[in-house]
């Protein structure tokens, strides 16, 4: 033991001697301080240690003997843990006030040991009892059922449990991971004529005086209570809680902790957590857990629940990951964990615990994406070769070149097609970057080997606008394909067409069918689909992939989005994809101009519009809502529409377009814009995915700050997609709104990949993954945007995958145990 902690020892013991007076040390313990520090550091304490120790004992001679006591028993077991003399210290107990014959407790013991006093309850709900340690040995991991339904615990009947299951928790591990939304810490111990206002501390003193009142005509009832130490004393007030009188009179000494405030001239304390002073605290003097909650749920009542649990249940709690792995990455064991992030000892180990769980669910995630991309690769499929003899022809006839990204892409989608083994591929690129022709060029290579395929689309406009350019790309080339053996199939396909379209596909005529939710249906049948291309995947469930994959026998899969995937997302939510980036704009591309304005600039925008519109162009003007709403103070596109037409643009002809319009509607307004019969487009945000207008060069967002950064991206990609000079102007609804982080970053850049780390670092992963796999949105601990962790997971699944697929030796049993529960928790068994 060092020598620095084995004079706080003999300190600590002879105070406990002498019934904690402060006279251990001449001049009282404070005194020691500066020469102990001076040795700590010489010993190499950690700097926490030895702030811990002497913020505690600085004002020791102004608290109460029993206050004393509670602080030397605090900083002696922070001690003896962190410095890992613990076990040795409970094997010797230091003198306290004990007959002489009694063994010595540990330095800041109880001098009159008592069994501890449960905290009182909230009205007159039960509160489970911190447990008293137990001479039997723990239960064997056989007698616990952590599946046992919450009834078997004591004092939860049919209301609390009704109350529990609307949280989620019906069983006894779902307590146990129900973790705290938040800990506020009242580790901070104070007499309390030293606290100063705006302080979140704890306090221990008497009951001097409790009385009630009732306020606003007998509605509330206000308990006051003033709580003394030798310090000074502190009135603490408890609002519309009536019960709490009855309490405190009983407690005679209780512990305090919450914010300090001031209330005429004077320092007090507004509901602050309390419960009556007894060997441990639960709800104060302690880092505390804060949970979610729900009606017929306290946070007092909630908390002692959980806490009887986490003691009983998370010491036999079964570890899944493998000890090489803890110990790889310094990961406590998960007893500890479940422990420590519930009740932590500190906030040291608070981030310990946090780490082990994150940790835990991203190597789950891990492991269950690449088992799917294992089943998808055990799969066989058909092979379709594309020679460059017969390559070449295609891309000559093209009307453009195709950039060096597309052929990286175009390479590895042939390989893929080739193999033997189904394709499951995502394609990413930016806005323009010409995703479409390496999907048509993939859809012909399937096409020219006898087969057929099928390309999504999530709107009926996107869905026509591709038929009408795969049209134009893949009928000019050596003759694989005639302009008959492609069909559109939507919902606004007439019924007589549907069913010959049903029929040509069912007999192998139709070689290329492009549609939206329609392709999905029980009567589309296919003679030979063997490649489903899905454009903006993130639209499309899981679901509804599997629908279109099960039209074939196990089809190839290319799968299109236009947002970038930051990296951290690859690794996870696509991991079971391979990736393919087209990072490269074709030629002539200008890159468009952006501009933040105030809302009272916004004629200056107008005018830019008139100037543009003037030279021969078009424009877009996009509003948050479709029409007026009382909850939303937002403009409408509706209502923008009329005014901007009559007052704003009289002279000009402008359009409407909105999710409320019928398919026929939006269908023929796109038509007339597309055909520059339209000139200004009115537009909700609709707009956003896939209209290629190349001589719109006005992007106008109004209420620009009620879109996330991915839609702000995507908006701008409607203009900018020829070779003249493009702008996309952002006004936000307020003049506050101009310092708008997702705004600002629109301004800085261009760059898709840095827009999207931005987006998912502000709004989270729910941008990116739609409907895809929606578990990965409600990971407990874990960010996806924790590059570090996820690629550490990853390495890790990796080895073990490589080692145990099946994971089928004995010491995996935990894991594959684990991964199965996480898996089916998620609902996410699709393999696309």
């Amino acid at each position: 033991m060092k020598t620095s902690i084995q004079k706080l020892r003999k300190f600590f013991r002879l105070e406990a001697e002498r019934e904690y007076d402060n006279k251990a040390v001449m001049g009282g313990l404070s005194n020691i301080l500066s020469a102990w520090e001076m040795e700590a550091r010489e010993d190499q304490l950690s700097e926490q240690i030895i702030q811990a120790v002497i913020s505690r004992l600085r004002d020791y001679h102004r608290l109460s003997e029993d206050s004393r006591e509670v602080v030397l028993k605090g900083v002696w077991q922070r001690v003896s843990r962190e410095t890992g003399v613990e076990s040795e210290t409970q094997k010797q107990p230091p003198v306290t006030k004990q007959p002489k014959s009694q063994p010595e407790p540990e330095p800041g013991q109880p001098k009159n040991p008592e069994p501890a006093a449960a905290p009182e309850p909230e009205k007159s709900e039960p509160v489970p009892q911190a447990p008293t340690p137990k001479k039997d040995p723990p239960k064997p991991i056989l007698d616990l059922d952590f599946q046992a339904p919450i009834t078997t615990i004591k004092g939860i009947g049919e209301k609390k449990q009704e109350a529990l299951k609307r949280m989620g928790i019906q069983s006894i591990n779902d307590l146990l991971y129900t973790f705290p939304r938040r800990h506020d810490d009242y580790s901070k111990l104070k007499p309390i004529g030293s606290l100063w206002y705006g302080e979140f501390v704890t306090v221990i003193g008497s009951v001097k005086s409790v009385s009630s009142r009732a306020v606003r005509s007998g509605k509330m009832k206000i308990v006051e209570a003033l709580i003394s130490d030798k310090s000074g004393a502190i009135r603490a007030t408890w609002f519309n809680q009536p019960w709490i009188e009855n309490q405190l009179i009983k407690a005679k000494q209780v512990v305090l902790s919450g914010l300090v405030e001031q209330y005429l001239g004077r320092l007090v304390m507004n509901s602050p957590e309390w419960e009556p002073l007894s060997k441990k605290q639960l709800h104060t003097n302690r880092i505390v857990p804060v949970y979610p909650l729900t009606k017929d749920v306290t946070q007092k009542w909630l908390r002692g629940v959980i806490h009887d649990i986490v003691e009983e249940y998370s010491p036999h709690l079964p570890d899944p990951l493998p000890e090489n792995i803890r110990a790889n990455h310094s990961l406590s064991n998960l007893p500890d964990a479940i422990r420590e992030i519930h009740f932590p000892d500190s906030d040291q180990s608070l981030q310990k615990a946090k780490q082990r769980l994150a940790f835990e669910e991203l190597f789950l995630m891990q492991m269950g994406v690449l088992s799917q991309k294992k089943q998808w690769e055990s799969r066989s499929g058909t092979a379709f070769e594309s020679s460059e003899d017969w390559l070449l022809p295609q891309l000559e006839s093209l009307p453009f070149k195709l950039t060096n990204a597309q052929k990286k892409a175009l390479d590895q989608v042939r390989a893929d097609l080739s193999s033997g083994t189904p394709m499951n591929r995502l394609l990413q690129g930016d806005v323009g970057s010409g995703k479409t022709v390496v999907a048509a060029l993939a859809a012909l290579i399937v096409i020219h080997g006898g087969a057929q395929a099928a390309f999504l689309a999530p709107t009926s406009i996107l869905a026509e606008q591709h038929f009408q350019s795969l049209k134009k790309l893949l009928t000019q080339g050596s003759g694989d394909l005639a302009e008959i053996q492609i069909a559109l199939l939507i919902g606004a396909t007439p019924e007589n067409e549907k069913e010959d379209i049903r029929k040509q596909l069912a007999d192998g005529e139709i070689k290329l069918i492009i549609g939206t939710h329609a392709l999905l249906q029980d009567p589309v049948k296919f003679q030979n689909l063997q490649l489903a291309i899905i454009d903006e995947q993130h639209r499309f469930g899981v679901e509804q992939r599997g629908i279109l994959r099960q039209k074939g026998n196990n089809p190839h899969l290319l799968v299109m989005t236009a947002t970038p995937i930051p990296r951290s997302l690859a690794l996870t939510i696509y991991g079971d994809l391979e990736l393919s980036v087209i990072d490269e704009m074709p030629p002539g591309r200008i890159p468009v101009e952006t501009h933040l304005l105030n809302p009272s600039e916004i004629e200056r925008a107008f005018g830019l519009v008139r100037g543009q519109v003037d030279k021969g162009n078009q424009a877009f003007i996009v509003y948050p809502l479709v029409e007026e709403s009382d909850k939303v103070d937002e403009k409408s596109a509706v209502d923008e529409f009329n005014r901007l037409q009559e007052e704003v643009f009289p002279n000009y002809k402008l359009g409407l377009l909105h999710g409320q319009l019928n398919p026929a509607e939006k269908e023929e307004v796109m038509i007339r814009f597309r055909d520059k019969e339209i000139q200004i487009m009115v537009s909700t945000s609709i707009v956003e995915v896939g209209l290629d207008i190349p001589d719109a060069t006005v992007m106008l967002v109004e209420g620009a700050h009620r879109f996330g950064l991915a839609q702000l991206h995507q908006f701008r990609g409607r203009v900018g997609r020829s070779d003249q000079k493009s702008y996309c102007i952002l006004v936000p609804g307020t003049i506050e709104e101009i310092e708008n982080q997702r705004l600002q970053a629109m301004v800085d850049t261009n760059d898709g990949f840095v827009l999207a780390e931005k987006d998912l670092e502000i709004r989270g992963p729910g941008q990116f993954l739609g409907t895809r796999q929606s578990g990965y949105t409600e990971l407990k601990l874990a960010s996806i945007t924790d590059l570090d962790l996820i690629e550490r997971a990853r390495t890790e699944a990796s080895t073990i995958f490589k080692q145990d697929p099946d994971l089928s030796q004995e010491n995996h049993h935990q894991l594959a145990k684990a991964v199965k529960e996480f898996w089916t928790q998620k609902n996410t068994g699709d393999i696309s």
